[in-house]
């Protein structure tokens, strides 16, 4: 398993939190570690280490720095830093930069491609397959070759549930 920060060691060091019914992970090799102040759990946050946003990267008002909020709540960095979620769909847009990082450490992508129940799975596949025996059946049959395509008519019945017909 790869650092999430330098993603070129191997990680030794194992975070995880839990908020509610959610759980973050985050894998640091020794060196990001330290380097994060993890030696002292007091002195970090979890949104903060995964976004990359460590102290010496924070936006500082005072330095003349503009802080980013999200035009629609008002949500800020900080906000999410001490919250470790975000304010509303807005949000997404305005700390995009920052979230992409963020998204390809914890997922597969950065985009939701969503899952199918079971059900629906195999209800599709079934479905893609007995089009692609209907293609087969008429290909056989535009051949001449009947023999296949009784063979073809039979497996569509069967799997429609209805009985095969019989042969004269």
């Amino acid at each position: 398993m790869q650092c999430c920060v330098c993603k070129e060691k191997p990680a030794t060091v194992h975070l995880t939190q839990i908020v509610g019914e959610k759980m973050q992970k985050l894998d640091l090799c020794e060196e990001c570690a330290k380097a994060k102040g993890i030696n002292d759990p007091t002195s970090f946050a979890m949104a903060d280490l995964m976004l990359g946003l460590g102290a010496s990267q924070e936006l500082d008002p005072s330095a003349g720095a503009v802080e980013v909020k999200c035009a629609r709540c008002g949500f800020s960095q900080a906000d999410f830093k001490k919250s470790g979620r975000l304010g509303c769909p807005e949000c997404y847009r305005t700390f995009a930069e920052g979230l992409a990082g963020l998204l390809k450490t914890m997922h597969k992508g950065v985009r939701h491609i969503g899952k199918a129940p079971e059900a629906l799975r195999a209800t599709r596949e079934t479905v893609d397959r007995l089009k692609s025996l209907q293609k087969k059946l008429a290909k056989a049959i535009g051949e001449e070759d009947y023999e296949t395509a009784a063979a073809v008519r039979d497996e569509i019945k069967s799997m429609t549930g209805a009985a095969p017909a019989k042969s004269r």
